[in-house]
C-alpha cells in the first residue's frame, strides 16, 4: 500500500560522489536540508487537509491549493533530479539520441537551447526535457519556481535545478558556471530510461 505521506528519496550515490562539480557540502545541504523542507512542507499542508475533513474544520482551499502545488511539485522535481545525476557517462546515444537529433538537429544544438532555458530562468525555477504526448516531440520547458510554466501531463525526461540553493556554495551567483558544469554530471541513461517509459505508456494508452 503507498504511503499516505511523501518521504525524502535516499541518493543511489555517496555526497562525494559528484565531485569536483558539485562538492559534498553543496550536494548533502541540498538533499537534507532543501528538498526535506518540501517534503515536510508538503507533509504539513496534508495534517493540516486530514484535520479539516476529519473534524469539519474551515481550510482556506485557495491558499493550500496554491502551497501544495509549490511543495509538491520541489519534492518531485528533485526527485527526478537526484537520479539524473551521474558522473562520466557516455552520450546520449540509442533512441534518445535519435530522439533529440530529429527534434533538435543535433546534440549540440538541444545542449545550447536547454542551456539557455536554464541560464534565462526568472528568478528561482528549473529547465526540463519532456515529450509531448500528442506529438511525440521533446520540448524544453522553462519552469518558473516549481509549478509555473509547466507543460500538464508531458513526461520529464531531464530535469536541472537552478534555484540559488542548487549552487550558492560551489558556484556563489555564477548561474552559467553551474550550467556548464552540469553537463559533466548529465544522467543520460536515465533520460533514456524515462523515454523508454513514457513511450511505452503511451503506446499502451493507444492500444486501448
Amino acid at each position: 500500500m503507498a504511503s499516505r505521506t511523501y518521504t525524502l528519496p535516499a541518493l543511489e550515490y555517496d555526497y562525494k560522489y559528484l565531485e569536483p562539480y558539485m562538492s559534498e557540502e553543496q550536494l548533502t545541504i541540498h538533499h537534507q536540508k532543501h528538498h526535506q523542507a518540501y517534503v515536510s512542507g508538503a507533509n504539513a499542508l496534508l495534517e493540516k487537509l486530514d484535520k479539516a475533513h476529519t473534524d469539519g474544520s474551515d481550510v482556506d482551499v485557495k491558499a493550500i491549493c496554491k502551497e501544495l502545488s509549490w511543495q509538491i511539485g520541489g519534492h518531485m522535481l528533485h526527485s527526478l533530479f537526484w537520479l539524473n545525476l551521474k558522473i562520466e557517462e557516455a552520450p546520449a546515444s540509442g533512441e534518445l539520441a535519435a530522439k533529440l537529433n530529429a527534434d533538435f538537429g543535433n546534440l549540440d544544438q538541444f545542449k545550447k537551447e536547454f542551456t539557455k532555458a536554464a541560464v534565462g530562468v526568472e528568478g528561482s525555477g528549473w529547465a526540463a526535457l519532456a515529450l509531448c504526448p500528442m506529438t511525440d516531440r521533446l520540448l524544453i520547458m522553462q519552469i518558473e519556481k516549481h509549478n509555473v510554466n509547466v507543460f500538464p501531463g508531458y513526461p520529464i525526461l531531464l530535469v536541472l535545478d537552478v534555484f540559488e540553493h542548487a549552487y550558492y556554495i560551489d558556484y556563489k551567483n555564477d548561474r552559467a558556471k553551474y550550467v556548464d558544469a552540469f553537463w559533466n554530471i548529465c544522467g543520460w541513461g536515465a533520460a533514456a530510461t524515462r523515454l523508454a517509459q513514457a513511450q511505452n505508456a503511451l503506446k499502451a494508452m493507444d492500444s486501448r
